[in-house]
């Protein structure tokens, strides 16, 4: 059964151990498919997602929002130690931008 609105975010990766394609599920991080080709293993993923959502939704439980729905301030907490702060403070003073602009620039890289 496929997933109605599926807005899930999936990705398909090459598991050396396996020697296989696995595919996986940022919502759901405890599953996995393994397969011979990336398109099926990300086949795979997406019907056991669809499965493992309508169990939840049969049994009343909280099915995770997809990533891609949620809605972000672009605003978050960062605890570093004290030194880091420190360096961090420096570099953006000598680059003569704020301390906020300094660390978002290096996030996005």
């Amino acid at each position: 059964m496929a997933l109605k609105n599926d807005h899930y975010t999936y990705r398909v990766t090459w598991s050396e151990d396996d020697g296989e394609n696995v595919g996986l599920c940022a919502e759901f991080p405890s599953l996995s498919w393994l397969a011979k080709t990336p398109e099926a293993a990300l086949k795979g993923i997406r019907k056991v997602v669809a499965d493992v959502v309508q169990d939840m939704k049969s049994n009343k439980e909280e099915v995770p929002e997809p990533i891609a729905n949620r809605h972000y301030s672009g605003k978050f907490m960062v605890r570093v130690p004290p030194e880091v702060h420190r360096t961090l403070s420096i570099q953006a003073a000598e680059a003569g931008v704020s301390l906020n602009r300094l660390a978002s620039t290096k996030l996005s890289r």
